[in-house]
């Protein structure tokens, strides 16, 4: 007889996306200026999502039978790109347009098309602190006697542009460059305990805390795109559960580790041994300037470290992966611009400990491959908001090198199970079954 497909779960009541949706993004440079033109020029018809998941992957529904496949955006109710509005604070005064161009990603033809609509937005006066950024300066910051001081104000910054443009919601995208390694201590345990350490002004307390904070208190969704602890932390963590909020994080997943998570899931599928993973990247942007810097770059390493060991579990295979090197390298190049250059070289062990070798030269764009990172997350952030899920959101960890996860849990690394986690989620909420290629779709 025929195997019965259990009942469908309960669609979820998530609200319309009706009316306008702010994306604000701390941090005006290479990423958030591509993210913006690029949106801009989709919805002038001069190019496509390409990257996006939101609005270029579809998604199956039940059983290969039924043949059920729309878009994602067909399926579930996200916001428009016509009815998105961007805005930024940044350090450096420049318009999107200035930004853009010193970022040099994007060449003089794509930005004259869209150059009217770059040039209108201007950054608002960044929280910024050069303890925490040591190679950026820019006198376009906020003053203020106290942390607290510092992070009202950013209440107040998205207070009025929901007014100024007219928007029902908005999204908050951290899109700034990788602060200075910070642990997590004791003032990051509990509300209480963050918000006297805001009032005394604690060093613990960095300034991509602050937009988290403020985010959370307005009831704007945070993603986090940089290895900062940022909402990281229990205190946020917990906030953003109690006011409904979504968070997610962190550090975009781009090029290299986005290739490590492609390819150590492979060979642990087949049962190979590692015995080392050396990667080495060079980049030009204003994001490897700020790696140079030491502190920086030792937040940026945590990140990047984490991914193997998440995958590859040698704790379960020791014979395979127990031990092995993992070394990694960020060079500041400037020639080489936002047109990143990763190598890898990866030694693995076969049949009768024989061992091979493969090597990766990825000559990928940063911020090409960031911006529909950003468009995605902003996408599903508001969707999650009007689903109800608050807190931490770990569906959207596809995104992210270094996915946070509920106390106690290890981040999930594979990005094929974080893409089956992403869509079954969305299958979830709109009363779909789970898929889980099982195949039993016959008649004995």
């Amino acid at each position: 007889m025929k195997t019965q497909s259990p009942d469908r779960p309960a669609r979820v009541n998530v609200a319309a996306a009706a009316g306008r949706l702010g994306v604000l993004t701390p941090g005006l440079g290479a990423v958030a200026t591509t993210f913006m033109a690029g949106v801009e020029s989709i919805r002038r018809g001069y190019s496509k999502p390409i990257g996006s998941l939101t609005q270029m992957a579809t998604i199956r529904l039940g059983r290969r039978t039924e043949k059920r496949a729309p878009l994602i955006r067909e399926f579930i109710p996200l916001a428009g790109l016509d009815d998105l509005v961007f805005g930024a604070w940044d350090p450096v005064a420049d318009d999107a347009l200035t930004a853009a161009r010193k970022a040099g990603v994007l060449e003089a033809a794509d930005l004259d098309r869209v150059a009217d609509f770059l040039a209108t937005i201007k950054p608002m006066p960044a929280v910024f602190d050069n303890h925490y950024v040591t190679r950026i300066t820019g006198p376009n910051v906020k003053a203020g006697k106290t942390k607290r001081d510092l992070a009202e104000q950013l209440r107040q910054d998205i207070r009025e542009f929901k007014v100024k443009h007219n928007l029902e919601r908005v999204v908050i995208v951290w899109c700034a460059s990788t602060e200075i390694f910070i642990a997590p201590g004791p003032s990051h345990e509990t509300l209480d305990a963050f918000e006297k350490a805001m009032d005394a002004n604690d060093e613990t307390i960095a300034p991509s805390m602050l937009y988290a904070w403020a985010a959370i208190m307005e009831g704007a969704p945070f993603a986090n795109g940089a290895p900062n602890l940022s909402v990281d932390i229990p205190a946020l963590v917990q906030l953003a559960h109690d006011r409904g909020v979504p968070i997610s994080g962190k550090d975009f997943k781009t090029g290299q580790t986005w290739m490590k998570t492609v390819i150590a899931p492979g060979l642990k599928a087949r049962m190979l041994g590692l015995r080392g993973w050396y990667s080495t990247n060079i980049l030009g942007n204003r994001d490897g300037e700020v790696l140079d810097d030491p502190a920086s770059f030792k937040t940026k390493e945590a990140s990047k470290l984490s991914v193997l060991q998440g995958i590859l579990q040698p704790e379960i295979y020791p014979d395979l992966y127990k031990d092995f090197a993992h070394v990694v390298r960020i060079n500041y190049y400037p020639p080489r611009g936002d047109n990143k250059e990763g190598w890898d070289n990866i030694d693995i062990v076969g049949w009768m400990n024989y061992p091979m070798q493969i090597k990766i030269n990825f000559l990928c764009r940063d911020s090409i491959l960031a911006a529909p990172i950003v468009l995605d997350l902003a996408l599903f952030s508001d969707f999650a908001q009007r689903a109800g899920m608050k807190g931490l959101q770990e569906w959207l960890s596809f995104y992210y090198k270094s996915p946070m996860a509920a106390a106690g849990l290890q981040p999930e690394h594979d990005l094929f199970i974080q893409q089956t986690k992403l869509k079954n989620t969305l299958r979830h909420l709109m009363g779909e079954e789970q898929v889980t290629h099982l195949g039993l779709e016959y008649d004995p």
